[in-house]
């Protein structure tokens, strides 16, 4: 367990978009309606309006504190248990009621949330319209795209939390929000010889912000994505493939700034196998097998995965031992509703 690690408390860093998930089972006329694809993660635009509307009053909805990294954060502080608060996260709410809402799930799943609040825009939503086993994301950032650098980041007691990890992760959602944020943290790390992560996370950050995504490129330490994503990075690229596993090496050999440290490079495939590129070697993980019936949600899935490695990782433990936790963290959620867990992890 994690409590022979000496002073893992906020050991762990985490920055992005925290959203109040809005989560439904819909039927495919509302997607219609919308024209949103089974499975994607989007941007809310004026055509979304109503639907926030719509799906609250049409379909049974359940609230999660949501957000992608958020989320991670959440799984890997439930992974370890103990010491509470071994995830910080920085992100921005409203001075409202769905703010207060993220506030209390953050503290119940004893995450070390740190908002920064402010009165012009409301707390962030996420609709997950889900049909079958896909689900479909639309997030209305709102506050989520507020966060301000100067105004948060910048404050000497936030940065000292900051200073105070050893891994960092930020989804690549939030290169979308703040890339001087993002920058600021992956040099940190890369200049002190720390782990800094992030996740392709959809495929338009692949393809509409993919020059921010390259700023960064160079700090990442370890990076996540599932096949869609990787697929639509290697086209931006120009990878000239479509073979995971040469994606992942692709990706693994781009430059790098901090040369103590080799990139690895993980990519997910649903229930395929998960795909790992090391400088030297490429290797794959069968995933847990889990029979249809019990799969009640894929929303929480990639997070969960992050998550899982994360929890493994901060406790400098062999990265087959991370891939193994996420494998285990993505099979608990796909068999619950939103990304929800049970009280305790049964991993060895």
């Amino acid at each position: 367990m994690a409590t022979d690690v000496p002073n893992i408390a906020n050991s762990l860093f985490g920055m992005g978009n925290p959203l109040l998930d809005i989560c439904a089972v819909v039927d495919k006329d509302f997607l219609d309606k919308y024209s949103l694809k089974p499975n994607d993660q989007i941007l809310a635009e004026a055509k979304h309006k109503e639907l926030f509307e719509e799906l609250v009053k049409k379909f049974k909805v359940e609230y999660h504190a949501g957000g992608a990294t958020q989320n991670s954060i959440k799984i890997a502080q439930w992974m370890i248990q103990e010491p509470h608060k071994v995830g910080t996260f920085f992100g921005c709410i409203g001075k409202d009621k769905f703010g207060e809402i993220l506030k209390e799930k953050a503290e119940e799943v004893h995450v070390d949330a740190h908002y920064y609040e402010q009165d012009e825009e409301p707390t962030g939503t996420c609709a997950a319209c889900i049909t079958g086993d896909n689900r479909s994301l639309v997030a209305n950032l709102a506050a989520a795209n507020c966060y301000k650098k100067d105004k948060h980041l910048d404050l000497e007691e936030n940065w000292k939390l900051v200073e105070k990890a050893k891994v960092y992760y930020i989804a690549g959602f939030f290169l979308t929000v703040s890339l001087e944020s993002i920058l600021k943290v992956a040099k940190h790390a890369s200049e002190n010889n720390k782990l800094f992560c992030m996740n392709l996370s959809a495929p338009f950050i692949c393809q509409f912000f993919k020059d921010n995504l390259m700023q960064v490129m160079p700090y990442v330490d370890v990076l996540f994505g599932n096949e869609t994503e990787a697929t639509a990075f290697a086209k931006e690229q120009d990878f000239d493939t479509k073979d995971i596993k040469e994606i992942a090496r692709k990706a693994q050999a781009l430059p790098k700034d901090n040369k103590k440290r080799q990139r690895v490079v993980v990519i997910t495939q649903g229930k395929d196998e998960t795909v790992m590129a090391l400088s030297d070697k490429i290797e794959t993980f069968p995933v847990v097998k889990t029979d249809p019936k019990y799969i009640v949600d894929t929303n929480g899935a990639g997070d969960a995965f992050v998550g899982g490695f994360l929890s493994e990782l901060v406790q400098e433990k062999p990265l087959d031992q991370c891939v193994k936790a996420a494998h285990y963290a993505a099979n608990v959620i796909i068999q619950r509703a939103g990304c929800s867990f049970p009280e305790k992890p049964d991993f060895k």
